[in-house]
């Protein structure tokens, strides 16, 4: 199988080629996994092939699945015009350039895994919201809505495609975790305004599992329907998409079955950490020191992973305790 990714150098995307790779060597099947790169002299493995979109623009390689994991951080810094455009440009651009790939192929991917956030949902406090719940307009909501719609074009082309609406990612390396270690550690960590606010997450090693089990699922029900000669249109549970046409696109919410407050976030990690967490950041200074931003900090979000759960999925950490404790701190 032949695979490319988009943001594979990141913190999603190198865990996740690391994982597939050892799986299928496991397997002793074949993989090639090839990551797009603006940068030619990027350090990366040894056994990952490396492609610029310049390339891309004129390349005739065909691959079996890409995986469109591109963008900056939403988290990363506060959401000033300028930073929202950025926001906006780096998922827009690189899967602007993977749909021209895609239109001029001869042999067209099998499926195209598209990233996204549970911040499609908007911020709807603790109301269960699953991949067929509606959304709160708001500026995240905006953001994942133009991804998730210009990715959806691929099945114009007569790609299928796998929207993954991805929640709180929980590993030391990076993400949220990385960056509260530090203040954790120094006993200063605590609870952002009342701890009330669901958090919905997600490890690491769940993500990377889930992402598996999404294209070999899809891949397994394409090679079987293709070896029966019939058109699946359709899928049973309720994650499907809307299409112009009959190429399927569904959508998974890439969460644990088990959200938590923020108060339950702030004591699991600090007694992982032994560690006190007495300190608390109001929701006034919140908003004095991230404006807009502080709506991913204050309001809260109970995503669930209904689609994963339908179709079989097992988490290996479905619990925030368990998540941690299979981390070194």
């Amino acid at each position: 199988m032949n695979i490319l990714i988009s943001g594979g150098s990141g913190f999603l995307g190198s865990e996740f080629s690391d994982k597939i790779m050892a799986r299928y060597r496991a397997q002793n099947k074949a993989l090639h996994i090839t990551w797009l790169t603006r940068d030619s002299s990027q350090v990366h493995p040894n056994d990952i092939n490396m492609m610029t979109y310049d390339e891309l623009a004129s390349s005739n390689k065909s691959f079996d699945v890409i995986l469109n994991l591109a963008g900056a951080g939403i988290a990363d810094s506060r959401w000033s015009d300028t930073r929202k455009e950025q926001l906006l440009a780096s998922r827009m651009k690189p899967t602007e350039s993977l749909l021209s790939f895609i239109a001029r192929s001869s042999i067209k991917p099998k499926l195209l895994v598209s990233g996204s956030a549970i911040g499609w949902y908007g911020a709807q406090s603790d109301k269960p919201l699953t991949e067929s719940s509606s959304f709160e307009t708001d500026f995240a909501h905006q953001l994942c809505d133009k991804w998730e719609q210009l990715a959806l074009t691929a099945i114009e082309y007569g790609v299928p495609v796998a929207i993954v609406r991805t929640g709180v990612v929980i590993h030391p390396e990076g993400g949220m975790l990385g960056k509260l270690l530090t203040p954790f550690k120094m006993g200063v960590g605590g609870q952002l305004g009342d701890g009330k606010q669901i958090m919905s997450w997600i490890s690491r090693e769940d993500w990377v599992g889930a992402a598996i089990f999404i294209i070999e699922q899809h891949l397994a029900v394409k090679n079987a329907t293709n070896n029966a000669g019939q058109n699946n249109n359709s899928t049973t549970h309720d994650n499907t998409l809307k299409t112009a046409n009959d190429t399927p696109a569904v959508v998974y919410n890439l969460t644990a079955p088990n959200p938590v407050t923020n108060h339950t976030f702030t004591k699991t990690l600090g007694a992982w950490l032994h560690r006190p967490t007495f300190f608390t950041l109001p929701e006034f200074l919140l908003k004095l020191m991230f404006g807009e931003m502080s709506t991913l900090l204050i309001d809260g979000q109970k995503v669930l992973p209904q689609a994963l759960l339908d179709n079989g999925f097992e988490f290996q950490q479905p619990t925030l305790k368990q998540a941690l404790e299979n981390q070194k701190s």
